[in-house]
């Protein structure tokens, strides 16, 4: 791992625990054992820091769930299997990121907006419709609404007024948005699936 990337991997892991305006590039450096002024060397300011390692993270996620759509045997094993993606990230993550980016970093802010109304938007949409087909959610599903509805359901997580960090694990909460939801989508056939690929879970995941 080169020097910038080490930096990157750094600062994500800072980022993500303890939010983005309480680190300081001083702290970066501290916990490399470098200096600022190498920091500075690969990046302008902490800004370009944050686009890049917020770019960085948005496409390694993107990577997984095109893997997961690929390797999944059904809509609702690709929902199950994502949602186990991003709680494995949620353990991880402080959710006054969110926060931050929205307040004091607009650029990166707007490429994490622009991922989830494009990209994840799809996603959920497109499983929705294959769900649909399978028989696996319900024939009279209205794919739009419910779709708009999953994707800002996920936003209202990182409300911090809302789910307060010290009274809510971002987890736990995830887990409960989504077993409603999903319940919510499917077909008799569908919830016989949910509770075997439950089952059936942690040995998929081995394979993302």
């Amino acid at each position: 791992m080169d020097t910038q990337q080490r930096i990157s991997v750094k600062a994500k892991e800072m980022f993500m625990r303890y939010g983005i305006r309480t680190v300081s590039m001083d702290e970066i450096a501290g916990g490399l054992g470098i200096s600022k002024k190498t920091i500075y060397t690969f990046f302008e300011d902490k800004e370009a820091l944050v686009d890049s390692v917020i770019t960085e993270h948005l496409e390694e996620s993107e990577a997984l769930v095109n893997r997961i759509h690929e390797q999944s045997e059904d809509a609702v094993q690709e929902i199950l299997l994502t949602m186990k993606m991003v709680e494995l990230q949620f353990r991880h993550l402080n959710p006054i990121v969110l926060h931050d980016l929205r307040k004091f970093h607009p650029g990166a802010n707007a490429r994490l907006e622009a991922h989830k109304n494009g990209f994840l938007f799809e996603v959920i949409r497109n499983n929705m419709e294959r769900g649909k087909r399978e028989g696996l959610y319900r024939s009279e599903l209205d794919v739009e609404i419910m779709s708009r509805f999953r994707l800002e359901s996920m936003m209202v997580l990182f409300d911090v007024d809302l789910f307060p960090p010290d009274r809510f694990s971002l987890v736990r909460v995830s887990q409960e948005v989504l077993e409603h939801f999903l319940y919510g989508l499917a077909t008799s056939k569908g919830q016989a699936l949910i509770e075997r690929h439950r089952k059936e879970l942690q040995p998929h995941l081995k394979t993302i």
